[in-house]
Parts: C-alpha cells; sequence; structure tokens
C-alpha cells in the first residue's frame, strides 16, 4: 500500500490562502445585499404595489426610505419590489384574508428587524440594554422604519441629531428644560450612552469618570494634581466618579447651579 506523505507547511498556506481567496470573491461579486425574507407558511411575494391598495398613508411616503428600495425576484424570474415584504412577509395571505395573523408586525416581534441589523441583536444580549428582546419596547418606538435613510448609527431615523428627542417620550425628566443644562445634550443622549445596550450601567458608553474625559480633559503638568476649569480634581476623583463624588450630580441639567449640582 502507497502511503501519500504529508503536505508541506508552505503547500498548507498556499491552499489555505487559494480557499480563503475564493470564498472572499464569492462573497464581494455582488452588486446587492443578499437576505433571506421573512416565511408565512402558504404565503407568496406579491409585491408592494398590492400593499398601496389599503395602506396608502405609509406608501405614500415611503418612496424616499433606504427600506424602500429592495428587489427580489420572483419564481418566475420577474424583478418586484418587495420592500414591504422583505420586513412583514409575503403579502399573498394577508391580501385574500385582510387580518392581522396573516402578516408579521415588527411592532410585536424584534426578529423582523433583527433578520437585517444582527449588530443590535448582538447589543441587545448585553447586560444592560433596552428591554426589546424581553417585547417590552419595540425597536419601532425609536424608529420609523418607513422614511428617510437607514444609516448605521440610528437606523430609519437618525438617533445621532433627533436623539433627545426620541428619548425624551420616555425620560422627560432626564430631558426636561434646565436653567443649566448640560451641554453634551446638545449633542444628543447618545453621546453618552449606547442606545440598545452596553456592558456598563445606565448604558454607558464607558466606565467612571473616563466618559466624562471624552470631552472634560485637558493636558496635565503636575504629577500630583489633577486640574479641570483651574481646580485641582485629584481629591475628588478619589471619592469616586464625577456624578457620585459630591459635585456633578445633577449630570443632565440643574436649575440651580452651573456646575451642574442640585
Amino acid at each position: 500500500m502507497r502511503v501519500l506523505p504529508f503536505a508541506s507547511p508552505r503547500a498548507a498556506l498556499v491552499a489555505s490562502l487559494a480557499i480563503w481567496a475564493a470564498l472572499t470573491v464569492s462573497c464581494t461579486l455582488t452588486d446587492r445585499t443578499i437576505l433571506v425574507p421573512p416565511f408565512i407558511a402558504g404565503a407568496t411575494i406579491v409585491g408592494s404595489g398590492a400593499c398601496a391598495k389599503c395602506h396608502s398613508n405609509i406608501t405614500s411616503g415611503f418612496h424616499d426610505a433606504t427600506h424602500a428600495r429592495l428587489m427580489l425576484k420572483d419564481d418566475a424570474g420577474a424583478v418586484k419590489n418587495v420592500s414591504c415584504e422583505s420586513c412583514h412577509g409575503p403579502g399573498s395571505l394577508h391580501i385574500k384574508a385582510g387580518t392581522r395573523a396573516t402578516i408579521l408586525n415588527p411592532k410585536i416581534s424584534p426578529e423582523t428587524c433583527l433578520q437585517c441589523h444582527t449588530n443590535a441583536r448582538a447589543e441587545f444580549s448585553l447586560p444592560h440594554t433596552h428591554p426589546v428582546l424581553a417585547g417590552k419596547i419595540a425597536c419601532t418606538s425609536c424608529h420609523e422604519p418607513h422614511t428617510g435613510e437607514a444609516l448605521a448609527q440610528g437606523g430609519a431615523r437618525s438617533l445621532v441629531t433627533a436623539s433627545t428627542a426620541v428619548c425624551a417620550k420616555c425620560h422627560p425628566a432626564q430631558t426636561g428644560h434646565f436653567v443649566f443644562p448640560h451641554e453634551v445634550m446638545r449633542e444628543g443622549c447618545v453621546s453618552c450612552h449606547s442606545p440598545h445596550g452596553s456592558v456598563n450601567d445606565k448604558m454607558l458608553k464607558s466606565r467612571g469618570n473616563s466618559l466624562c474625559y471624552q470631552c472634560h480633559f485637558q493636558t496635565q503638568n503636575s504629577g500630583t494634581q489633577i486640574m479641570h476649569g483651574g481646580v485641582d480634581h485629584s481629591n475628588n476623583v478619589s471619592r469616586g466618579t464625577c456624578w457620585t463624588a459630591g459635585c456633578h450630580e445633577a449630570i443632565h441639567g440643574s436649575n440651580v447651579n452651573s456646575s451642574l449640582r442640585y
């Protein structure tokens, strides 16, 4: 019996690179995003044009949304606009019955959104999150999927510019009008908070004083002092965070003190 010799390390490396290159080419040489639409037993794709007959109040302003430009070939090879059905599932049964049980509703289950936004699914699995996976709130509580551009930073409606208004619906005490507002609130709540989830308490982007140092940092010229705004903070820092050490408790804004103190 002839025994075949083991491949040399060099040959194994060349073979591995060839396989990697083949996979890379096969995954990138496409002009479209490839996704599996939601499944509804017994239903078939009808195209978004059929949805407009009953849902014109939604589809009339849907033409400029990123979610509106999703195409798919049906069994006959014809290209159909499936922007509605890519989220709500194939609509043939819904058209016949007209019942809610024959169509998917993202307000009830986040799975419709998470099939594409897989990064959000991972964030919702972190220790501190908005309770979307628990079904207490929906993606549509914060995002409007039927208008605007689908930006990576905030879904269909970017939370970067509108986060304070969106968050205020549930968090009015933190986003209310203050005599001395925290200036970062002008940039939106997402400047300090990760809106989907975080490993840090309160869904903060960073832990402890490092969160504040994203903005409130200055070059230090002393090895014994921590200067901020002409004041030595070295003793304060050792007692806790900027908002728990007895200095800046009113982190979102204050009505009595410009240094954000109660």
